[in-house]
């Protein structure tokens, strides 16, 4: 197929569009680089630098591309900040999301994949999550990604726009050749190996007396490739559907510290810091209607071996990405 990622110079998409390219499909990747950097985009990708804010530039770019199928990670991801900056992220995340939408309604694309998220269930009734959670998010980053869910089923009542929402728990690990760099790491394994690698002095530990296991938040990790395979299979769906994707195991922040001591042998020294507001105690994926309706099942379940991958490319790229 051919395949237009938006948002694909990020983290997440630049190794989906490595895995969608090894899978055989076509790929052209629209980004305005304000996140993502030109060098993660794979070279067997098309690449066109442009703004899902510009209508005629998302537009023009769907229409030269020629796609059977959209798949759509741009958005600003970062809980704290939604929590200061709401405008932000109702702009980028909802107000772009219809720019893109018309645009494949205006150019007869009928397949949309859609990086969702968690967060839109807030905190859980229970644990592991399941699809079918009352949605109650906590911050506007997750109800400006619930907004987007709502629009998509009115764009395929209305318009025959067939959609997979991917509700993401936390990506991480790597790939040989891509792996994580944001301007400003928020994310918690990439912060942690940054001390291992002497660029940081210590990681921040936000929440000590939550009701978990040591009292540190409760989090689901899957690695990027095994994420990255979900929406080549989601490629395959009949229908829209929306399902929760992760590991079904969850990691204390004290315990995600401690493997990765163990997997780079260094010492690293955590800080104790208050809770940040917008952060549930406990997330913990149910991801049995996506193996049992696609066949997804997870290659890399361990956090050893997810720590592992994102440790060896960042020993390899000690500042990230050159742009």
């Amino acid at each position: 197929m051919k395949i237009f990622v938006v948002g694909g110079a990020g983290y997440i998409g630049s190794i989906c569009v490595e895995e969608v390219l090894n899978a055989g499909h076509q790929v052209t990747v629209f980004d305005n680089l304000s996140e993502g950097h030109r060098s993660a985009v794979d070279p067997r990708a098309a690449f066109v630098q442009g703004d899902l804010a510009n209508y005629a530039e998302i537009s023009a770019a769907l229409k030269a591309a020629v796609p059977e199928a959209v798949m759509h990670f741009a958005a600003a991801s970062v809980v704290p900040e939604s929590m200061v900056n709401p405008s932000k992220y109702f702009h980028n995340n909802v107000a772009n999301a219809i720019h893109l939408l018309d645009a494949i309604v205006e150019h007869g694309i009928k397949k949309f994949v859609f990086s969702g998220t968690c967060a839109i269930f807030g905190t859980p009734e229970r644990v592991p999550m399941t699809e079918d959670l009352p949605v109650r998010p906590l911050s506007p980053y997750g109800q400006s990604k619930a907004m987007v869910e709502q629009m998509l089923r009115w764009y395929d009542q209305i318009h025959g726009v067939q959609y997979v929402s991917l509700r993401y728990f936390n990506a991480a690990g790597a790939s040989e050749k891509f792996g994580e760099h944001h301007r400003r790491e928020t994310h918690l394994i990439p912060n942690v190996l940054a001390v291992a690698l002497g660029t940081k002095d210590h990681v921040e530990i936000y929440g000590t007396d939550y009701l978990t296991p040591d009292g540190t938040c409760v989090r689901d990790y899957i690695h990027i490739i095994d994420l990255a395979q979900a929406h080549i299979l989601a490629l395959q769906c009949r229908q829209s559907a929306c399902f929760n994707l992760g590991c079904g195991d969850g990691y204390t922040v004290k315990q995600v510290i401690d493997t990765c001591r163990k997997v780079t042998g260094h010492p690293i020294h955590a800080i104790e810091r208050p809770r940040r507001p917008g952060d549930p105690p406990k997330l913990v994926a149910s991801s049995k209607k996506i193996s049992s309706e696609l066949g997804w099942k997870p290659r890399f379940n361990k956090l050893q071996d997810i720590v592992a991958s994102a440790w060896a490319w960042h020993k390899t790229h000690l500042n990230g990405y050159p742009d």
